[in-house]
């Protein structure tokens, strides 16, 4: 696993953050030291694959960047009948995952896609997953999102949303940044480190607060959205068509 060093030294210009070569290349990294909980939300979503998933039918793993979700769910889901279709657009993110991909022996369909998620066209899914991903959608773009993905999920289907949070309260705000940048330091990140990551990504992610988010899914028509995970400003939900 590559270190990511990205932001390790005094840059002149902090730019947007995107998801180009130097990061895919880091990725794995990245995550693991940035996001609270993210190795439990991966595990658990080959889980909610192996008991939502049905004969015959797609799951999207929508922003999947190197596959981490989709090759869990492709354990999981060994010997069933249907397809994982994982789609990110970043053309970096895309080309390591298929090598990823080329490495794993299950044995279930998998096909990636580079391609704008907000174009795609959803049908006959049992599952969808927006891992960390809907957050970097505009948000007056994500309710279309929603729905095309509402539209295209079989009944009794599921979408795992999983997001950086905000809060209204303004004490848990605050804490809870608090929290995660002690959380990010604890795994080797320096102060600089932090602040320069901070400054690229506040452009390019709007977190929204969990009662954003479930209205949003309820509007939509699922019967049910309730949060299954959260550590610090970071949580998943389970929607239930």
């Amino acid at each position: 696993m590559k270190p990511d060093a990205i932001y390790a030294t005094p840059l002149d210009e902090i730019v947007d953050f995107e998801f180009d070569d130097k990061v895919a290349s880091v990725f794995p990294d990245m995550i693991k030291r940035s996001v609270p909980g993210y190795s439990t939300v991966i595990a658990t979503t080959g889980v909610l694959a192996k008991r939502y998933f049905s004969a015959n039918s797609y799951i999207y793993d929508l922003g999947c960047s190197l596959g981490a979700a989709t090759l869990t769910m492709r354990k999981a889901l060994q010997g069933q009948q249907g397809k994982i279709i994982a789609v990110d657009n970043s053309a970096a993110m895309i080309e390591r995952a298929k090598v990823l991909l080329a490495q794993d022996l299950a044995d279930f369909p998998v096909e990636f896609q580079q391609a704008d998620i907000s174009r795609l066209e959803i049908k006959n899914a049992s599952m969808v997953v927006l891992n960390y991903t809907l957050q970097f959608i505009q948000p007056e773009q994500r309710q279309k999102l929603i729905d095309n993905i509402y539209q295209g999920l079989r009944p009794g289907g599921i979408l795992v949303l999983s997001e950086k949070i905000a809060f209204e309260d303004a004490h848990k705000q605050p804490l809870f940044i608090d929290l995660h940048h002690s959380f990010k330091k604890a795994n080797g990140y320096s102060d600089l480190e932090i602040s320069q990551k901070r400054q690229a990504i506040d452009n390019v992610l709007t977190p929204e607060t969990i009662p954003q988010h479930r209205e949003r899914l309820i509007q939509t028509g699922f019967s049910s959205a309730d949060v299954w995970f959260q550590c610090f400003n970071f949580a998943s939900l389970l929607a239930v068509k």
